[in-house]
């Protein structure tokens, strides 16, 4: 737990009163066109819940035919990177309508290597999102360069682009939109910012397998799309990564780098051995094996939780402190790999964000508050003092508390300890009563939040 109820009435008493201003709790009985189903207690106050719990597994696994064709590349013995991986490269890249697929071992390394290949590097500048998983900026770290947060869109979750365009500077070389939570971003001011200033865009489509801008599937937008098939993700397999991408030259440089140095397509010609020093962060075919077996259920599961997700959209609006999440007007398809909303906390009688998650969870709805702040996180602390960056960079280019003033984000910050609460995108496979059971959940919370509130202030209730 995050906050004592100690510290809650400490924070009460500081708002002097304020706490219980708003619009009358009653008002949240109607909401998404409709009325809360059941007039009962909330769960957490000992009433029903408002669904019983069970939600689909993840990941799916369909039946014995899936077993045969991941067990008869085991039994082939042949493991190591071969058709198998050649063969889900081509599916994916012809998924997404990209002309190459490059896979890698996950999805952290599909940015890694893609940003090397794309010359960044010691001395450069990237730009990418706070409100992101750690990976998008080790990424940056690895290959020696600087990471610089620009904020988000609090509406959106997304990065946004005027932050973008003030965050660039000579040393400025790359962007990375992040199409978090499987959302995409808003590509064309991203793209335009980009050809303004020269600079390469990466796109972290990580959570966001099949998602459409503009009727185009992300990750295919800029010069180069990375992918993740961790086990949570859309397209599980365990791990595993790729990178797609248009540019031919580029795509066999990322090969070579990724295998050793060794050359690979326009790369080879007369060389003989390794030409350049790379990783070893190769596919293997039980990977792509269960990579093509889940690819064949991609495009139904992705169908329904986009049409889940703007279903349950529908269902909470007009809930009284829940701001649904907003598209870009060019978002042709979001995929919901986390379907998110924001927790107004004053809407709720002052309740905590945590106190909503547990009551949400006591109706059988589990949810989450999802990210801590990024940029504030030890790790970029930790690469400053590390010995390339003291050996390479001037002190005052990785000064940690100057890093710190200039990188702060307060809108991301206010969703990471304040908004933000994410539902699994499993949860986004069950039928339309599942969703409005959802809602009904958030309905019934509302309803009583000042009850809920008092319990808990008085310790009744205990997360």
């Amino acid at each position: 737990m995050s906050i004592s109820r100690r510290s809650f009435l400490k924070a009460g008493a500081l708002a002097s009163g304020s706490l219980f201003l708003g619009p009358r709790l009653s008002e949240a009985k109607s909401f998404g066109n409709s009325i809360l189903k059941k007039q009962v207690s909330p769960a957490i106050l000992g009433g029903a819940k408002a669904h019983p719990g069970t939600w689909p597994k993840w990941p799916l696994w369909k039946d014995e035919s899936w077993d045969r064709k991941v067990v008869s590349v085991l039994r082939s013995g042949i493991w190591s990177r071969a058709d198998k991986t050649s063969q889900f490269e081509r599916e994916w890249a012809g998924m997404l309508g990209a002309k190459r697929c490059l896979t890698t071992v996950n999805g952290t390394n599909a940015l890694f290597v893609a940003l090397n290949q794309a010359g960044i590097g010691i001395g450069d500048e990237v730009i990418v999102p706070p409100y992101t998983f750690v990976a998008t900026v080790q990424a940056v770290l690895l290959n020696g360069a600087v990471p610089v947060f620009a904020d988000v869109d609090r509406q959106t979750f997304q990065m946004d682009p005027e932050q973008v365009r003030k965050k660039i500077t000579s040393r400025t070389k790359a962007i990375i939109p992040v199409h978090i939570l499987g959302m995409p971003v808003d590509m064309d001011r991203i793209m335009r910012i980009a050809a303004e200033h020269d600079l390469v865009v990466i796109e972290d489509a990580c959570q966001a397998h099949l998602a459409e801008y503009g009727g185009v599937k992300v990750g295919t937008i800029g010069k180069a799309g990375c992918f993740s098939f961790q086990n949570s993700k859309n397209i599980p397999i365990g791990e595993g990564g790729a990178i797609v991408s248009d540019d031919e030259e580029f795509m066999d440089r990322c090969y070579s780098f990724h295998n050793l140095g060794l050359p690979y397509g326009s790369q080879a010609g007369s060389l003989a051995g390794a030409f350049m020093v790379g990783t070893k962060v190769r596919f293997s075919e039980y990977q792509a094996a269960i990579g093509l077996v889940q690819l064949e259920e991609a495009a139904r599961t992705t169908a329904l939780r986009w049409e889940n997700g703007q279903y349950l959209t529908g269902k909470l609006d007009g809930l009284e402190g829940i701001e649904t999440v907003r598209l870009y007007p060019k978002t042709s398809k979001a995929v919901f790999h986390l379907y998110p909303m924001r927790f107004i906390s004053d809407r709720f009688a002052g309740m905590p964000r945590e106190l909503f998650v547990a009551a949400m969870k006591a109706e059988g709805v589990p949810c989450s508050t999802g990210y801590s702040p990024l940029q504030v996180q030890p790790f970029i602390k930790s690469a400053f003092e590390s010995k390339l960056y003291q050996r390479v960079y001037d002190s005052q280019e990785i000064d940690y508390d100057a890093f710190l003033e200039a990188n702060k984000c307060p809108e991301s910050d206010a969703l990471c300890n304040e908004e933000a609460v994410w539902i699994a995108q499993s949860m986004l496979l069950n039928g339309h009563e599942d969703m409005d059971d959802i809602a009904e959940a958030a309905g019934k919370i509302r309803e009583n939040a000042d009850k809920i509130v008092r319990k808990f202030k008085s310790g009744e209730i205990k997360i």
